[in-house]
């Protein structure tokens, strides 16, 4: 936590977007105000200031500022995400995609799979018509999803990637485990919601749009099963705890995010998949 400059015009003017999501995950693990207080001034924060934070609506003290975005000021190889560093392998502008290195530990990854494989079924996409889900003949896995802190583990990897990512907790949907057997695929798709489908109103009122994806490998498939991007002719070969990070600003094609899973030639391919939503998904 860093300190704030002094605030200007009313005192939670001075509270920055990280001070706030801070408060946010505190709260969430069952801080006291109290605590907090004593350790926010301890830190530097102006106590008008603090006390402010603290006193914001619940629905105010994690806002969405930007997109997510990993801290690679200073062209980093390795970021610092607390319990882990994270290499960084590749970065691209547009379209906004990095490839990260050791995001879960083998260890982890295989406790994920465990925890999953009794629970998985024929995955389902969003139906935009109606804002419900479907079966689609162009998703050919299964999967399953955790709810947020479902576990202890999951609980774990979700608080590592919003710090990765520099997002709220509480901004991302559940973490989705996917199984792709020999000849499973997911066809080039977008994941944010089309505008101009009729279901896509009902599905906003739960955390707003997506605004960014995360795709992290739990194994590594013989052959195939790899991430592609067409649109600018970029593959990711999965490798084991590594993982593909790619936003958009906007729902629209220009973002340039189209995506895909490429069959499964050998073996099979374990994915954990973590979308981001601009606002609060519950």
């Amino acid at each position: 936590m860093t300190s704030s400059s002094t605030a200007q015009g009313p005192a939670v003017a001075g509270a920055s977007p990280q001070l706030l999501q801070w408060i946010a995950e505190q709260r969430r693990i069952g801080v006291l105000d109290a605590t907090m207080l004593t350790a926010m001034t301890a830190a530097g924060w102006n106590e008008a200031v603090a006390r402010a934070a603290l006193q914001m609506p619940a629905e105010r003290a994690s806002p969405t500022v930007g997109l997510p975005e990993p801290d690679l000021a200073g062209e980093p190889g390795v970021i610092d995400v607390g319990d882990r560093e994270v290499r960084v392998l590749m970065s691209m502008k547009s379209p906004r995609v990095v490839l990260f290195g050791q995001v879960f530990s083998d260890a982890e990854c295989a406790a994920l799979i465990d925890a999953a494989r009794p629970r998985l079924s024929r995955s389902l996409t969003v139906e935009t018509a109606s804002g419900g889900e479907e079966i689609n003949a162009d998703r050919t896995s299964d999967g399953m999803f955790f709810q947020r802190g479902e576990l202890p583990l999951v609980q774990q990897l979700e608080e590592r990637i919003a710090r990765l990512l520099n997002w709220p907790i509480e901004n991302g949907e559940g973490l989705q485990v996917l199984r792709y057997g020999p000849g499973a695929e997911y066809k080039p798709h977008h994941d944010y919601f089309a505008p101009e489908e009729p279901g896509t109103a009902t599905i906003l009122r739960r955390g707003g749009q997506r605004v960014g994806t995360l795709i992290i490998y739990l194994n590594e498939p013989a052959q195939g099963g790899a991430t592609i991007f067409p649109e600018s002719a970029l593959q990711v070969v999965p490798q084991r705890g590594h993982a593909v990070f790619f936003s958009y600003d906007q729902p629209d094609p220009g973002t340039r995010t189209l995506h895909g899973g490429a069959p499964v030639i050998k073996g099979e391919k374990w994915i954990a998949t973590k979308w981001l939503r601009e606002g609060r998904f519950d």
